[in-house]
C-alpha cells in the first residue's frame, strides 16, 4: 500500500513538472541523462574521430556527414564552436514548449537545438537533402531553418533570446490562440496567429526583401509537397544606440553609389539592408560596414556561402541577398526602425499524403467557413505569403 502511494505521488509530481513550460536541467536524476551523454560523445566523435573507430558501448551512425559539415562551414560555424556549444561539460537543458509536437528538444547555450525525429521525417530529409542544400546555395539568405546534423541539430532562430516575444504563425484561425504566460513568469510560451492580431512587422525599406524571401522559400516547400510548417517570429525593442545606428546606416545607403568589386557586401556591423539601385556598397572609413574578407575572426558570423560566387549587384538581387547584421545569428535577424525581428521557417517535414488529405476532409466538415492548418501545399504556401504581406509594413 505504501509503495503504491509513493509511486502515485512520484508520477503525479512528474506529470505536474511536464505541465510546466520552459527549460529543465538534464542532471543525473533525469531520464534522458544517459542519452544526452551519449549524444555528446557521438557528436564529438563525428567531428574528430574516424568513422572506422569501433564504438565502446553504443554506436552512432552519421548520415550525409560531409554535406552537413559543408553547410556548417558555409554558415561560418567552425568545428570548435560547434563542439563547444553541443559537447561542453555542462548538462543539457530540456526545452518543454506548448507545441503539439511529440519531439524532444535539447539545448545547451540556446544557439543550437537538438530535436528528435521519427524515421519518416528523417527519410524525407535525407531524400530531399540535395535539393535542400541547393536551395540554400541558390538563396543564401533563406529563412528556412538550417539543419546542421541528424537527430537533428538546427540553429536556433531566437538567438540571442533576451527581451523577446515569440510567435508560431501558420496563417489560419482554428486552434491558433494560446494563453500568454502571466506577467513576470519564467514560463516560456510561444504565442500563435490570433495572439499577433493587431500587430505588424514594421520593416519599412526591408519589407520587400522579407515578402520576396518568404515567397521563394514557401514556393520551394510547395514543390516538396509539404504543409504544416510555421513562420517562427519574435521581436524585441532595439536599444537607443541600435536605433541611432539604423538611422546612420540608412543615410549611408542613400549616399553610397560606388562598388568595390573585390568584396561582397554580405555583412554589416549595423542592421541589414536590401541592396537597391544599380550600385552596391563600398565600405567607407568608420562607416561600420565590413566585407566578409575583412571581418575579425572573433565575430564568427557566416562567410560567403559555399558555391554562391556572387559579386555583382545583379547576382545579389537574383539571390535575394541583403546586408546582414554583425550578430551570431544574422540570417534570421532583420532590424526595423524600432524593433529587432527574429524570423525563420520551421517544421518542414509534413508531407501532404493520404493521412493529411483525409484530415483535410474531416476538418472541412467540422470547421466549415473557418481557416485551419491542414490544406493543400498550394493553398498553405499562398495563405502564409498573404499573411506576411498583410502583416508587414
Amino acid at each position: 500500500q505504501r509503495s503504491g502511494t509513493a509511486k502515485r505521488r512520484r508520477w503525479g509530481g512528474l506529470r505536474q513538472q511536464w505541465k510546466l513550460l520552459g527549460l529543465f536541467e538534464i542532471d543525473q536524476q533525469h531520464d534522458f541523462y544517459g542519452l544526452t551523454c551519449r549524444m555528446k560523445e557521438g557528436l564529438a566523435a563525428a567531428i574528430h574521430t574516424s568513422t572506422h573507430t569501433p564504438p565502446a558501448d553504443f554506436s552512432l551512425e552519421t548520415f550525409g556527414g560531409p554535406v552537413f559539415a559543408a553547410l556548417r562551414a558555409s554558415l561560418g560555424i567552425t568545428d570548435d564552436e560547434y563542439l563547444q556549444s553541443l559537447c561542453s561539460e555542462s548538462c543539457y537543458l530540456q526545452f518543454i514548449s506548448n507545441s503539439k509536437s511529440k519531439a524532444d528538444f535539447f539545448l545547451n547555450d540556446k544557439r543550437f537545438f537538438l530535436k528528435t525525429q521519427n524515421k519518416r521525417e528523417i527519410k524525407f530529409l535525407l531524400s530531399n537533402l540535395k535539393i535542400y542544400v541547393e536551395h540554400l546555395r541558390k538563396f543564401p539568405h533563406s529563412l528556412l531553418v538550417k539543419f546542421l546534423k541528424y537527430f537533428i541539430v538546427m540553429q536556433s532562430v531566437f538567438y540571442p533570446d533576451e527581451r523577446i516575444n515569440a510567435y508560431d504563425i501558420k496563417g489560419c484561425q482554428v486552434s491558433r490562440w494560446t494563453d500568454p504566460a502571466p506577467e513576470g513568469s519564467q514560463i516560456i510560451v510561444v504565442l500563435k496567429d490570433l495572439n499577433f492580431e493587431g500587430q505588424f512587422i514594421t520593416l519599412e525599406r526591408q519589407r520587400s526583401w522579407l515578402v520576396q524571401q518568404v515567397e521563394i522559400d514557401t514556393s520551394f516547400l510547395e514543390r516538396l509537397n509539404v504543409l504544416d510548417y510555421s513562420l517562427l517570429l519574435a521581436h524585441q525593442p532595439l536599444h537607443h544606440d541600435e536605433r541611432n545606428q539604423n538611422l546612420s546606416f540608412a543615410s549611408l545607403i542613400v549616399r553610397t553609389k560606388s562598388v568595390n568589386p573585390g568584396s561582397s557586401p554580405i555583412h554589416a556591423e549595423v542592421p541589414g539592408a536590401v541592396l537597391n539601385d544599380d550600385a552596391g556598397l563600398s565600405p567607407e572609413p568608420d562607416s561600420g560596414l565590413t566585407s566578409s574578407q575583412d571581418r575579425d575572426d572573433s565575430s564568427r558570423t557566416s562567410p560567403r556561402p559555399a558555391g554562391s560566387g556572387a559579386d555583382s549587384p545583379d547576382d545579389f538581387r537574383a539571390q535575394n541577398r541583403r546586408l546582414l547584421p554583425n550578430l551570431k545569428n544574422p540570417l534570421h535577424v532583420i532590424d526595423g526602425p524600432e524593433q529587432r525581428y527574429f524570423i525563420g521557417i520551421i517544421d518542414v517535414f509534413t508531407v501532404y499524403g493520404l493521412k493529411k488529405r483525409l484530415e483535410h476532409l474531416w476538418k472541412s466538415l467540422r470547421h466549415h467557413g473557418r481557416s485551419f492548418s491542414t490544406v493543400s501545399p498550394q493553398e498553405y504556401s499562398g495563405r502564409l505569403r498573404r499573411w506576411v504581406q498583410n502583416h508587414t509594413d
